[in-house]
């Protein structure tokens, strides 16, 4: 397919990443390559774009609220936001014309929601977003990241990890769509904390930039209704033009460059590797007995029930 031929482009030789010298037809053939991956990642879910329409260097905005005229292969949806008492027209983004066509509204970046439409509030994975704070290296986002996956084994719950394609990692557990995303929220609130709790000196869960010095801040409030994560194989607005790349575990070690992921090379590594990501959406793990189990560890680190309503 000709980026012509799927969407009338406009612009196409603006350039959005200066250093590297990135187009926006650069961008445009980049999603039409990886539409068959990024697309099961973003279907049926609602969309937040992070808009840049005259490159990283000029202003951005993020929209949810996309009204006015589309046209008919995009697809939308309103959903009543509960905070402000109105009506939000999400774009669903479930077709490559669809990626093409946002793409071409300079959407660098894609935000799903956790959900699916016919499941609105009952997420079907759970995110731990590693956020470096300052003064912080790639080995401890390293280093934070096995941490994890060591206390999601110990919970008997899967992991995928990727990069955030900035300095982070995010570590999504796929999940039956059963438990509702206050449930979710609360029980990733009570698997930070015992992360904090054992490991201080290294892991934060509370929220300021004061706390998160020397810290990796564990983000888990991803897990709420109308929150949202990069999308897997999403770019980024960073210098390198770098993408949200699903890793595979023995990847997530010291020498993990996250910068390598770019524009230029995600093709090749998902036409050799599929998507890593695929479990995410084909796994489905229950929380009843993992909850359990990590109501138990939070009484042996001395933390009692620390449970919410709603759990």
């Amino acid at each position: 397919m000709t980026i012509e031929s799927a969407v009338e482009g406009t612009h196409l030789e603006k350039v959005y990443w200066p250093k590297g010298r990135y187009t926006k037809r650069d961008m445009l053939e980049y999603y039409d390559r990886v539409a068959p991956y990024i697309l099961p990642h973003l279907k049926d879910r609602p969309v937040v774009l992070k808009r840049f329409p005259r490159g990283i260097k000029d202003q951005s905005f993020f929209q949810k609220n996309v009204k006015g005229t589309v046209p008919r292969f995009v697809k939308r949806v309103v959903i009543r936001a509960q905070t402000v008492a109105k009506d939000v027209h999400y774009i669903v983004c479930n077709n490559v014309e669809t990626l093409l066509y946002l793409a071409n509204l300079g959407t660098i970046e894609l935000h799903p929601w956790g959900s699916r439409l016919t499941t609105l509030y009952y997420p079907d994975y759970m995110i731990f977003d590693l956020d470096p704070g300052s003064r912080t290296t790639n080995e401890m986002v390293v280093n934070v990241a096995q941490k994890t996956r060591r206390l999601l084994d110990e919970l008997g719950l899967p992991s995928y990890p990727k990069t955030s394609g900035k300095r982070g990692i995010h570590v999504y557990v796929p999940l039956q769509v059963k438990f509702s995303y206050d449930f979710v929220r609360n029980f990733a609130r009570r698997f930070a904390k015992v992360l904090m709790v054992r490991y201080p000196k290294l892991v934060t869960a509370e929220r300021g930039e004061k706390h998160r010095v020397g810290k990796i801040y564990v983000d888990y409030l991803r897990n709420a209704v109308g929150q949202t994560a990069v999308a897997s194989y999403s770019l980024r607005d960073s210098e390198d033009a770098t993408v949200s790349t699903p890793l595979e575990w023995k990847e997530v070690r010291e020498d993990l460059r996250p910068e390598s992921f770019t524009i230029m090379t995600i093709a090749s590594r998902v036409a050799k590797k599929g998507d890593l990501f695929e479990g995410v959406l084909k796994q489905h793990a229950s929380l009843k007995g993992p909850a359990d189990k990590l109501q138990t560890v939070l009484q042996f680190h001395g933390m009692g029930d620390v449970r919410r309503r709603g759990e």
